[in-house]
């Protein structure tokens, strides 16, 4: 039986997408979608060394591949087609569509960076030549079926098994071995996401790493960021460590009564180069652990409890009731190094929290850190 958390994860996603829908289709459709209503207008000249253009152009990138699905089911050809804008301000091109093979929807585009030649002489430091992007959950009739059964895979760790995921992880496969690894983004929200994390962990473990943006990330675990008490938040983290990594210990050590793996070896270990962006919204519970997961490895080593978290911030409870049954788990949203940005601007509701929408705008009042695992 899936945990409290895990149901509220997939009520929630199932309302927020609804209600995207009836903007999408309904009085606000045109606004949200077309750019010259709703897209970062302002970036007329970008400067590919600033965090907050490259954050938007990701964003807005990934919102061409929400609105290229919108127009194939809304037979929004040529002229009538509402997503190039999102990619063609910038100066990108569309290389090709990602569709998934078993309802044939859009599931991520692969972008190619073309500026003008009047723009030849600026510096290009910063700038993708490459960026694969991936939408999240859609409830139109024509994708809402194939999108809910990824959310069920998201949700018992098995994202990796679908063959959406394998369409995906070969186009970057594919990419990386075409152009460098140097010239590739990676950019998701929410499902899309948890896809660009899957595929950026998959390439780090081979020593692979990619620029990846991740919006509103999910993180499967019980809100404890939403408990206001700090002393209750901090007290239930460290009995979740401790026992977490107590019942790692155990499996581990069973474990290794059949594997002679080196520590050098341990995948954990392995991600700890890659340090993907994440944007977060901490009205967001979808993706709102973040902060909690690695703001509590900082105190715990503040306290001399480091090495309790090192072990437990690389199991879930969950992952480790599977392996314990002898089923492979590797919990999709662990994730050794990171910098994370989070978004304090007031929200009005869980939908605006969770929106791509948010992260082109440029009155936001952002925090960022860097995390890494050592």
């Amino acid at each position: 039986m899936p945990n409290q958390s895990v149901v509220r994860y997939a009520q929630d996603l199932i309302r927020y997408q609804e209600e995207r829908t009836k903007r999408t289709y309904g009085v606000m459709a045109s606004e949200r979608e077309d750019f010259s209503l709703s897209g970062p207008l302002h970036l007329t000249t970008l400067d590919w060394t600033n965090d907050n253009h490259r954050r938007s152009v990701a964003a807005c990138l990934v919102q061409g591949v929400y609105i290229l699905e919108r127009d194939r089911q809304l037979q929004r050809y040529e002229s009538q087609a509402l997503a190039p804008p999102w990619w063609e301000f910038f100066h990108f091109q569309l290389l090709r569509q990602l569709k998934d093979d078993a309802d044939f929807s859009i599931f991520g585009a692969i972008y190619e960076f073309k500026p003008p030649a009047s723009n030849c002489n600026l510096s290009t430091a910063g700038t993708p030549r490459y960026v694969i992007a991936f939408r999240g959950t859609l409830t139109k009739q024509d994708s809402f079926t194939r999108d809910l059964e990824l959310d069920l895979h998201l949700i018992r760790n098995g994202l990796h098994q679908t063959s959406r995921f394998e369409i995906a992880m070969q186009a970057v496969r594919n990419m990386v071995a075409s152009v460098g690894n140097s010239n590739v983004w990676l950019a998701g929200h929410s499902l899309g996401s948890a896809m660009a994390i899957l595929a950026g962990k998959t390439m780090a473990k081979t020593g692979v790493l990619l620029e990846a943006f991740l919006f509103n990330p999910p993180f499967l675990s019980a809100p404890i960021e939403r408990i206001k008490d700090k002393k209750v938040k901090h007290g239930l983290r460290i009995a979740g460590s401790v026992i977490t990594a107590g019942l790692a210990l155990a499996v581990n050590v069973k474990k290794n009564q059949h594997n002679t793996r080196s520590a050098t070896e341990d995948p954990f270990v392995a991600l700890a180069a890659w340090v993907p962006r994440l944007f977060v919204n901490p009205a967001d519970h979808i993706c709102s652990e973040y902060v909690g997961y690695f703001e509590h490895r900082k105190k715990m080593e503040e306290i001399g409890a480091g090495g309790i978290e090192r072990l437990a911030t690389k199991h879930s409870l969950g992952g480790l009731f599977m392996n314990a049954m002898g089923k492979e788990s590797e919990p999709l949203h662990l994730i050794a190094s990171a910098n994370l940005t989070v978004n304090a601007s007031p929200s009005r509701d869980f939908k605006q929290a969770h929106g791509i929408h948010q992260w082109w705008k440029s009155d936001l009042h952002l925090q960022s850190k860097f995390y890494t695992y050592k």
